[in-house]
């Protein structure tokens, strides 16, 4: 029998709790990158809140609203940027972190060099990001 008018079916329910349960996965994944440099913290968290969007309006106004991670999603849903702040600590964490590593391993080159390799990749991605414009973040309005 269909759903009736304004109720969701039972694979509505199944996807919107999947998208639940992905956001849920990649905000844990983004709070356990605050900790560990070699995992970034900030495309987990816009991943959630894209997941979120579209699982529950509910997750998606906490994860907006939270202190430390609302101003970011806000900047990337309103502007497609990421603060210049965000872009430097990330960059200089996974340097310091990647790079002292890479170090440490040097006498097994080619793990040394694939470190240093995905650490330039992912720079060049991060670069290539918007950078916040002047005025974009919550804060600048209030």
């Amino acid at each position: 029998m269909p759903a009736a008018a304004g109720h969701p079916s039972e694979a509505s329910r199944a996807v919107r709790a999947l998208w639940v349960t992905l956001g849920l996965l990649s905000l844990a994944l983004g709070v356990i990158g605050i900790f560990l440099p070699l995992l970034p913290t900030t495309p987990f968290v816009l991943l959630a809140a894209g997941c979120f969007a579209r699982g529950s309006a509910r997750f998606h106004r906490w994860l907006l609203a939270h202190p430390r991670f609302g101003p970011l999603v806000y900047d990337w849903q309103v502007h497609r940027s990421i603060p210049r702040r965000a872009k430097c600590l990330a960059l200089s964490m996974m340097w310091l972190s990647m790079g002292t590593t890479a170090w440490l391993m040097r006498a097994r080159p080619a793990a040394s060099l694939t470190l240093i390799a995905c650490a330039a990749a992912v720079s060049v991605w991060m670069l290539r990001l918007p950078t916040r414009p002047a005025g974009g973040s919550r804060a600048d309005q209030s």
